[in-house]
């Protein structure tokens, strides 16, 4: 095996592939290419065939690369090629992170995480201080009066309506009748609609 630079209009994937690569995670490899460069080799055989690294291929081409580093393998059977694939795969996948080694490096970057791969707010909610969280957790949903009056007429109810349970506990329209006055709160993540 040798480590060459080759073309990457020279390159293609193989007939079937046991790795699909979503958008997401093509985004992520261009953040990561960006920032990092190429990062490992494509594995290929003498036929430009990639075995191994068609999602970093496919990235390297949309941040306009014209090469990339590749490790050659040759004589191998078609058999060879695709237990090599099964294998770089499913090796991979064995692999267990160790979540206190994880929590100790995000602590340590402190506000440097911008890291492809990762959701920056994510990893920010793992190093917040306790009041920030409290801070953050008390704005979680809230809606400003448009945006509710918008969500009303959208369920039906009239501007400044409220849903409520009636006497029987079913859920009706607003009235002195009603016990409780649910609030709605939009999940600020998904956009998901939630009565309280």
């Amino acid at each position: 095996m040798k480590l060459v630079k080759k073309k990457l209009s020279e390159l293609r994937s193989p007939e079937k592939n046991i790795r699909l690569h979503p958008d997401k995670q093509i985004k992520e490899y261009v953040r990561s290419i960006k920032k990092n460069g190429q990062l490992k080799p494509l594995v290929v055989d003498e036929d430009g065939v990639i075995w191994i690294g068609n999602g970093l291929h496919e990235a390297m081409i949309q941040c306009g690369h014209e090469e990339a580093f590749c490790l050659v393998k040759t004589g191998m059977t078609e058999a060879d090629k695709k237990k090599m694939m099964l294998t770089d795969n499913r090796i991979f996948d064995l692999g267990i992170d160790d979540m206190s080694a994880f929590d100790a490096f995000i602590l340590e970057l402190k506000d440097d995480l911008d890291i492809p791969g990762f959701d920056e707010d994510m990893l920010k909610s793992l190093v917040m201080e306790p009041q920030e969280v409290n801070g953050l957790i008390s704005e979680y949903g809230l809606v400003n009066e448009d945006r509710a009056d918008e969500m009303r007429k959208s369920n039906g109810l009239n501007s400044g309506q409220d849903v409520g349970y009636g006497a029987d506990g079913g859920e009706g329209e607003s009235s002195e009748e009603s016990v409780d006055i649910r609030k709605l709160i939009i999940c600020p993540k998904c956009g998901e609609q939630i009565w309280q």
